[in-house]
C-alpha cells in the first residue's frame, strides 16, 4: 500500500492503519480504513446513546463512566453469547447418544433410514372442496324419518344421494412422493 498522503489522514484513520499493521495486515484496499472508521463511529454512537438512556433513567444530569460501562456490557451481552459449560454439553451428548440410530434400509446405493424417518414422506394434504349443488337442504325431521340403509336408486336422475361427508366439507387427499417422474 502506498504511504503517500499519510499526513493528510485524520488521527482515527492513522490509528486504524496502525492496528492493521500490528496485526500483520500489510496489503488491503484503501476503503477498508473507511469501513473500519464507519463501524467504529457507529459502535461509539450506539454505546453513548444507550449510556444516555441509562443516565436519564437514573435521574442523572450527565453521563458518567458507570453508564458507559453498563452500555458496553449490555451491548456485549446482546451481541455475543457465551457457550454453555463443557459439563452441560457432555451431559446433553450422553443423553442424545443413549437413543440408538434408526436401522437403515437395505438396498443398492446409499443406505437410508426407514421411510418414516426420512424427509421424503408426504408432508402435506390437499383440501378439495366438493361442488355445491342446488338441492334443497333436508330438515332434521326428514333425516330422522329417512331409512338408515336406503336401497340404491334405480332412477338415474336420483343417483346423487347424500353421502357420509356433508357438502362443502373439504376432503383430504395426500400423494406419496416415492416415484420419480421421467425426464
Amino acid at each position: 500500500m502506498a504511504e503517500g498522503g499519510e499526513d493528510d489522514l485524520p488521527r482515527d484513520a492513522k490509528i486504524v492503519k496502525t492496528l492493521l499493521k500490528s496485526m500483520g495486515v500489510d496489503d488491503y484496499e484503501p476503503r477498508v480504513v473507511h469501513q473500519f472508521l464507519e463501524l467504529w463511529y457507529r459502535y461509539v454512537v450506539d454505546v453513548l446513546t444507550d449510556a444516555q438512556v441509562y443516565s436519564e433513567h437514573a435521574g442523572k444530569a450527565s453521563i458518567d463512566s458507570d453508564d458507559i460501562k453498563l452500555a458496553i456490557q449490555s451491548k456485549v451481552n446482546f451481541s455475543f453469547s457465551q457457550p454453555p459449560p463443557r459439563e452441560v454439553l457432555l451431559e446433553l451428548a450422553r443423553n442424545r447418544n443413549k437413543i440408538p440410530l434408526p436401522k437403515s434400509i437395505a438396498g443398492s446405493g446409499v443406505p437410508l433410514p426407514p421411510e418414516q424417518d426420512t424427509l421424503i414422506n408426504p408432508n402435506y394434504q390437499l383440501a378439495i372442496a366438493k361442488k355445491q349443488t342446488n338441492q334443497p337442504e333436508e330438515t332434521e325431521e326428514d333425516e330422522e324419518s329417512a331409512d338408515p340403509n336406503p336401497a340404491p336408486s334405480k332412477n338415474p336422475s336420483l343417483s346423487h344421494e347424500k353421502t357420509d361427508v356433508p357438502q362443502g366439507t373439504p376432503q383430504r387427499v395426500s400423494f406419496p412422493l416415492g416415484t420419480k417422474r421421467p425426464r
